[in-house]
C-alpha cells in the first residue's frame, strides 16, 4: 500500500497559489492550552513498505489543534534524495509485495490559476468507495485519492493528499528553491480513529472549499471537523483543525509511518513537551511509550535512505476551542 500510494502521488502536473487570509475582525484571548495523552502502538518490522509506526493522540476536551509539516533539519545539506520503494525485507507472509500498478482514472475536480484539485480512482482499493467527495460544485462517489497542487515555476507542486475512503492524509511544505518537490513521508489521521484491519478514520463525506482552502469532514460515527490550509510556504505547511465536538471515546488523531532502522525510516525520533516541564523530552520512536503533552514532534535528526527529504511532523495548539473576544 505504501508503494502504491507513493507511485500514484508521484504522477501528474498542476498549478496553484497560496491563499490570502483576512485579519480577524476581533482580537481574541487565546484559548486555554490542553495537554493530551500520547501513546505509542508501534511494532518492529523488517519491511520498509509496511506502516508499523502508530502514535495516537487522545483527549476528552480537545476541539482545536494544528498539524505542521516542516522540512527536516538537514534539508539544506541534502545532495541526493530517495523516493524508491525498498522491498528487501518484505519476506513475511503478511508483508506487502511489489505489484504492477494499473494507471488510475484521473479527474480534475477544480482548477484556477495557481490551484488544481485532482481526484484519482484506482482499479482496486483495500476498502469500498463509500465516501462522497465534494469539491466546489463537483460531486464524486468513487474518489480514492484527492490531490491539492500549487503552482511553482515551470510546473506544479503537490502539497497535500487525502485518501477519503480510509482517512489517511499526507502533507509537505513547498520545496526550497534549490530542490525539486520533496518526498511525502508519514501519514496522519484526523477524527475518531478506529482499527479495522489497520487504523483508519471512516468518513461519510469530504467537502473542499477551494476559495477558503478548507476541508469539511463528516464522520461516519457522527460529528464534523474543518481542516484549513492556514500556511503553505517553503518553510512549513500548517493545517488548522476544528471539531464540532470533542472526540472523547477514542483517539482524535494519529500519526502513521514506518521505521526499520535509524538509517531506513520515515520517522525515527519523537519529542514531547510535557505539562509543567522545563524542557522537551526526546526518545527513539520505537522506545517511546507514553506522555501527557502540549506539543508533539515526530521526525528525523539524521539522513534516512527512505524518502530522505520527507518532512517532520508536529501536533500542537490543543485547546477546547473557547476564546474570549477583546
Amino acid at each position: 500500500m505504501r508503494a502504491l500510494r507513493c507511485t500514484i502521488l508521484a504522477a501528474g502536473m498542476s498549478l496553484a497559489a497560496a491563499a490570502v487570509w483576512p485579519a480577524p475582525a476581533l482580537r481574541a484571548q487565546a484559548a486555554k492550552e490542553i495537554a493530551v495523552e500520547v501513546t505509542n502502538a508501534s511494532e518492529p518490522v523488517l519491511c520498509a513498505e509496511k506502516d508499523n509506526v502508530t502514535v495516537n493522540l487522545a483527549s476528552r476536551e480537545v476541539r482545536r489543534f494544528n498539524i505542521e509539516a516542516v522540512h527536516p533539519s538537514y534539508i539544506g545539506t541534502l545532495q541526493r534524495d530517495s523516493f524508491e520503494a525498498d522491498w528487501t525485507g518484505c519476506t513475511a507472509a503478511d508483508d506487502p509485495r511489489p505489484q504492477v500498478a494499473e494507471l488510475p482514472k484521473r479527474t480534475t475536480l477544480y482548477e484556477e490559476y495557481g490551484l488544481w484539485v485532482v481526484g484519482q480512482t484506482y482499479p482496486a482499493f483495500w476498502r469500498p468507495a463509500t465516501t462522497t467527495v465534494r469539491v466546489g460544485d463537483r460531486v464524486a462517489k468513487d474518489i480514492h485519492l484527492l490531490q491539492v497542487w500549487l503552482r511553482r515555476p515551470m510546473g506544479g507542486e503537490e502539497v497535500l493528499v487525502l485518501y477519503p475512503q480510509d482517512g489517511y492524509w499526507r502533507l509537505r511544505p513547498r520545496a526550497p528553491e534549490s530542490l525539486a518537490p520533496t518526498a511525502f513521508g508519514s501519514s496522519f489521521l484526523v477524527g475518531p480513529v478506529e482499527v479495522d484491519e489497520r487504523p483508519l478514520v471512516k468518513l461519510k463525506e469530504v467537502a473542499f472549499d477551494p476559495k477558503a482552502r478548507a476541508f469539511t469532514l463528516s464522520f461516519a460515527r457522527g460529528g464534523t471537523a474543518t481542516v484549513t490550509m492556514s500556511v503553505t510556504d517553503q518553510s512549513r505547511h500548517v493545517l488548522d483543525v476544528a471539531f464540532d465536538r470533542p472526540i472523547a471515546d477514542r483517539p482524535f488523531a494519529a500519526l502513521r509511518s514506518m521505521y526499520v532502522t535509524e538509517f531506513n525510516n520515515d520517522v525515527a525520533r519523537v519529542a514531547v513537551l510535557e505539562s509543567a516541564a522545563k524542557g522537551w523530552r526526546e526518545d527513539g520512536i520505537m522506545t517511546f511509550k507514553r506522555a501527557i503533552a502540549t506539543r508533539v514532534w515526530l521526525g528525523r535528526a539524521s539522513l534516512s535512505r527512505h524518502n530522505t527529504s520527507a518532512p517532520d511532523m508536529a501536533f500542537q495548539g490543543f485547546s477546547d476551542g473557547s476564546a474570549t473576544p477583546r
